[in-house]
């Protein structure tokens, strides 16, 4: 596992390089809000609904617990959350199926009317009509799991929850996220606003989402580096691929000075010699005492 080097890539020295890697990506994001818009303003399949259908969509017409727009502040991924929005609302006008409340937005006075083939004919307000053709997938739910489910892989990466040490606390720390969305769908059922079904895929949806957009940016959890993203890690190889030319040049030149240094320490200085054949020749002591010693081999071999 690669250790953390602080100060190796922050916003400050890296953050401009990693904002204009991303441009296209920015765009993107622009272009799905886009067409966020475009669907949001787009009316939806209008299903068969005839009398026998009416049984399972006659619910009380209720209040949202959790407000539309209360879902991207605690969501919070952007391209997570924009992506999925986009994905939900295409099912949700292509299947147009009815809310379980559906009879008391298309029929508000309770007085039920139906055209010669036994279709509904609606007169209630337009926009709640609209809207109640729009129950496949729960996009709460779907939301919510985009959001919260990347924060979930996110903690899971982070404090390392898949680090095969069985730490519980871990494990309940990366289900709270997935326990508040579950709860948002949850909520949708009760207020009437979906069939269970609706929320299930929608939570699937999500999830699935969530996961992608994840692994973009991060390791699997369970991986050594899970706990950063990658592009910190290129960065930081960047970073020592750098550094290593600069090593192998000085290299070099200290084993030059160390060859250097010996060949000095082995030299004798070049005015050492002359002193001593000169001590050594013009010393009369060295010269008897030469001619005494050849004189001595001279009798021993007589």
């Amino acid at each position: 596992m690669r250790e953390v080097q602080h100060g190796a890539h922050t916003v400050r020295s890296h953050g401009v390089i990693v904002a204009k890697s991303h441009k296209y990506d920015w765009l993107t994001l622009m272009l799905l809000v886009v067409i966020k818009i475009v669907l949001n303003s787009i009316h939806p399949f209008y299903r068969y609904v005839g009398k026998g259908m009416m049984t399972g969509l006659k619910y009380p017409l209720k209040d949202n617990t959790v407000p539309v727009w209360a879902v991207p502040m605690y969501a919070g991924i952007l391209f997570s959350l924009l992506i999925t929005m986009v994905i939900t609302d295409a099912i949700k006008n292509a299947v147009g199926w009815p809310r379980p409340d559906f009879f008391w937005r298309c029929f508000p006075d309770g007085k039920e009317v139906y055209d010669n083939l036994g279709n509904v004919v609606c007169h209630g307000k337009a926009n709640i009509i609209k809207n109640g053709y729009k129950s496949f997938p729960s996009g709460h739910t779907s939301w919510s799991f985009a959001g919260l489910g990347f924060l979930s892989l996110y903690l899971s990466g982070k404090i390392k929850a898949f680090d095969h040490r069985g730490h519980v606390a871990k494990l309940c720390i990366v289900s709270v996220p997935l326990l508040v969305a579950s709860l948002v769908g949850i909520s949708r059922v009760d207020d009437y606003r979906h069939h269970w079904q609706d929320v299930f895929a929608g939570g699937l949806l999500g999830l699935t989402v969530a996961t992608f957009c994840y692994l973009q940016f991060f390791p699997p959890p369970y991986h050594t580096d899970g706990w950063g993203p990658y592009k910190y890690f290129l960065v930081l190889e960047e970073s020592c691929s750098r550094a290593q030319p600069n090593h192998a040049v000085n290299i070099p030149n200290v084993q030059g000075l160390e060859v250097e240094t010996v060949h000095q320490q082995g030299t004798p200085r070049n005015n050492e010699f002359p002193r001593l054949s000169d001590a050594h020749d013009s010393s009369p002591l060295s010269v008897g005492t030469e001619s005494r010693t050849l004189d001595e081999m001279e009798s021993g071999r007589r």
